[in-house]
């Protein structure tokens, strides 16, 4: 199954908090685009593995993304192992993205800097032909995304470049949504986290906005990059 584009996060969850607007948009446009969690986010306080994977089912529905799956490592535990790049590895190629989204390259969770190093590492073994990985029983062919960029997620991060979503926030805000018990409901009865706040729901909104402001736009998502950006040309540049 080839997409144009892959988005991994280290829980569910966190593809939508930090790329969820551009992911919508570009599944508007005609774009294929699918989502591998990386762990089921079962040591989270609120919510089960359970209710965690009928929220990421909902949030796809909500975006329509064409396929998600969960590889099921070790949440709160992730580590740079051959066992869990190979595991990766296999996902890049079945999916045989061009470019792919990451966790942040540094955050207040430490699954997600890990998880950006794992991904970064196994983007670059997925082309090297002499790493055999099944799918489905099939052996897989060598694949190496071109791009891989990091969307921005509990910290303050300067970003290399940010995506125009104005017109797609919306969409955004209810695939987050769709995670019931994660986030903000003043009639649950869970225990109070950082991101189930009023606040932390609002900051989608905010913080989207602010770098709308600096941008040029009503609405943008950040992401930083590992190498030098080149264009092609100005065509694409908002002035």
């Amino acid at each position: 199954m080839k997409t144009e584009y892959l988005a991994i996060g280290a829980h569910p969850d966190d593809v939508e908090l930090g790329c969820g607007g551009t992911i919508a948009k570009l599944i508007s446009e005609g774009k294929s685009v699918a989502i591998v969690d990386l762990t089921q986010g079962e040591l989270g306080t609120r919510g089960t593995e359970e209710t965690r994977k009928q929220e990421a089912t909902d949030a796809s529905g909500i975006l329509g993304v064409t396929a998600r799956e969960n590889l099921r490592l070790k949440d709160g535990f992730l580590v740079n192992s051959e066992e869990y790049q190979l595991k990766v590895v296999a996902a890049i190629r079945k999916y045989r993205p061009t470019i792919v989204f990451a966790n942040a390259i540094d955050d207040r969770h430490p699954d997600h800097a890990k998880a950006a190093k794992l991904i970064s590492d196994a983007c670059y073994l997925s082309g090297l032909r002499k790493i055999s990985t099944k799918s489905d029983g099939e052996w897989q062919e060598a694949w190496r995304p071109k791009h891989i960029f990091h969307y921005i997620q509990w910290k303050h991060i300067t970003p290399d470049f940010v995506i125009d979503i104005s017109g797609f926030l919306d969409k955004k805000i209810e695939a987050c949504m769709a995670y019931k018990t994660q986030f903000y409901d003043p009639n649950s009865d869970e225990p109070q986290t950082p991101i189930s706040s009023k606040d932390f729901l609002e900051s989608l909104t905010y913080r989207a906005q602010d770098l709308g402001r600096l941008s040029g736009v009503t609405y943008a998502e950040g992401f930083t990059y590992e190498k030098l950006i080149a264009l092609k040309n100005f065509d694409g540049i908002i002035l």
